[in-house]
Formats: C-alpha cells, sequence, structure tokens
C-alpha cells in the first residue's frame, strides 16, 4: 500500500504524459502550414492514457476548487454502523477495511491529506434519495443501477461483487446444493438492497425485508428466517465472526452472467463525479484497486454457485 499516497509508478505516468505530449508536439510540427493553430497547446491526454486522471483533477476538484461541499475539506459519508471487512472497528475515517482504505487512496489523488477529510453518517435509503447532499461522495456497497442514476450520480466501479447465501448449519437451507434447495426456505435481506432484489429475480421467492443487515442477522439466528442473501464479504464476515455456526450456502449465478459492481453515489451532476471517476480509473490502472481487495477481501475463498 502506497502510505504516502504516492503510487510507486507516478513517475512511469509522467512519462507517458511527457511522450504524448511530444507526440503531439511533432505531429503539429510537421503539419505547421500557413494555418498557425496552435495544435500543441492541445491537451496532452489523447484518448490511449483515459485512464489516468487529468492533472487537473486537483486542481478541479482540490482543496480551494471551490467544488466542495465546505470549502478545503472533502465530506464522505458512508452509513452508521460501518460493517467490516469494509471498514474496521467502525471508524471510516482509519484508511482501514476495504471501502476505508478505498475512501482515503481517492480522498489522497484528489489532493486531500487525512486532516482535510471529514466523514459523516448518512442512512443507506437517505443516499439514494433526490435532493441535495449532506456529503461530497457516499462509500457504502452501492450496486451501480441504472434506475439510480435518475437521483444520484454514481461513479466508476471500484468493486465487483456476486450475492451469497447464509444460513445456520445443519438446517435444511445449509444443505442446499441448488436453486431449487433454497426455493421454499423463509429468506431475508436488507430493505432497498440489491440482495433483496436478487431473491425475487433468482428465485422468485418473496423475501422478508429488514430494515439492517444486522436485524437480518439477528432474525437469522433466532430462526425468524431459514436463509439472508447478503453480498459475498459480508457473507464472510457474518460466517467467520458475526454469527457463530451459520454458512455460506453459495453464491447466485450472475444475473445474465454481468457481474454485479460498487461505485459512489454523489449529489446529482456533482463537479465532483469527473474527478471521483478519475480517481478510480487511476486506481485501476496502476494496480492499486486490486491490491486493495487483495488486501481487505482476499481470504475469501469462492463457494459454489448455486443454479
Amino acid at each position: 500500500m502506497h502510505h504516502h499516497g504516492v503510487p510507486h509508478n507516478r513517475r512511469a505516468l509522467s512519462a507517458a504524459r511527457a511522450s504524448a505530449a511530444l507526440i503531439t508536439a511533432v505531429i503539429a510540427a510537421s503539419c505547421a502550414t500557413a494555418d498557425t493553430t496552435p495544435v500543441a497547446e492541445q491537451p496532452s491526454e489523447t484518448p490511449a492514457f483515459t485512464k489516468i486522471p487529468p492533472t487537473s483533477a486537483v486542481s478541479t476538484c482540490g482543496p480551494g476548487s471551490g467544488a466542495t461541499l465546505t470549502d478545503g475539506v472533502l465530506t464522505i459519508a458512508t452509513d452508521d454502523p460501518a460493517y467490516s471487512p469494509w471498514f474496521a472497528d467502525d471508524d471510516p475515517s482509519n484508511g482501514r477495511g476495504f471501502e476505508g482504505a478505498t475512501a482515503r487512496e481517492i480522498s489522497q489523488r484528489l489532493g486531500y491529506g487525512e486532516d482535510q477529510v471529514r466523514f459523516v453518517r448518512t442512512p443507506f435509503a437517505d443516499a439514494l434519495a433526490p435532493g441535495p447532499k449532506p456529503f461530497d461522495f457516499d462509500i457504502n456497497q452501492f450496486t451501480i443501477l441504472g434506475e439510480r442514476r435518475e437521483n444520484v450520480d454514481l461513479s466508476s466501479p471500484y468493486y465487483a461483487v456476486a450475492q451469497a447465501v447464509v444460513a445456520m448449519a445443519d438446517t435444511p437451507a445449509a444443505a442446499a446444493t441448488d436453486l431449487a434447495g433454497i426455493r421454499s426456505a423463509r429468506i431475508g435481506a436488507q430493505a432497498n438492497s440489491t440482495s433483496l432484489q436478487s431473491i425475487s429475480a433468482t428465485i422468485g421467492a418473496a423475501p422478508t425485508e429488514f430494515d439492517t443487515t444486522d436485524d437480518a442477522k439477528s432474525a437469522l439466528q433466532n430462526g425468524d428466517v431459514d436463509a439472508i442473501v447478503v453480498d459475498f464479504p459480508t457473507a464472510f464476515q457474518i460466517t467467520s465472526s458475526d454469527v457463530p455456526g451459520s454458512v455460506v450456502v453459495g453464491q447466485f449465478p450472475q444475473p445474465n452472467e454481468v457481474t454485479e459492481f460498487f461505485g459512489v453515489v454523489l449529489e446529482k451532476n456533482s463537479p465532483m463525479t469527473p474527478c471521483v471517476n478519475g480517481a478510480i480509473d487511476s486506481m485501476y490502472a496502476d494496480g492499486t484497486a486490486d491490491e486493495l481487495a487483495q488486501t481487505w477481501l482476499g481470504n475469501i475463498t469462492g463457494a459454489r454457485v448455486l443454479e
């Protein structure tokens, strides 16, 4: 991990930019005719380098840009509580956990030091509702869905995820080896979540809705439901530490072979959106995104796909 916020190949990126600028200049020089249009003045960010954040990202959205809710401060939101493995110790600001580390990396790439970042708590449903937001961006396992874009901006994806079924060991639901085996089970999931939608879409069952994942976990432990559906990393967290005696039954097949992706939520038409996209795209381009996923989610082993 780049603790000082300086990717090891920043020099390589600079060199790539310089060579792109050089090529542009050479082409401009060779095309110089009576027409004196300064072609070389065009940005050196050629299409080949779209994954690299524009050098203007910091000046466009960084401290002093006026693009943030509070000038000079980047306000990041997540829900309460902030669950592991996405965050650590219910403290989004410590830079730990997959989303905690991702949030810190994005903020650094936008030019904000740790002392210039403020974290606030926003309920999941409130973040997705239309209207002004009390944050610059919200990172909280939001799946990128087309209909959500009517009310908010969603960033480039920072993680690909599957939905998984969790049941108590030694129950009929835990013994299921296919979708038919859990179709008759009483299944629960968090309201407004893609986990909930995936139950209806995948097995056609009418699930029980819970306000929070914690409520769903309690219902599972109390026997009020036979199984719950959560995203795969959360399933791992539940079975490894949160709910003793629970097991991952398996994961849902991805709808249409398309993986579900998480993106951060921003206010509709936020000036921050292109900058955040640039930061996330650059994290993929230089390998940081994969590195963070491996660090914080790497101990998640695959579970059978329930067909």
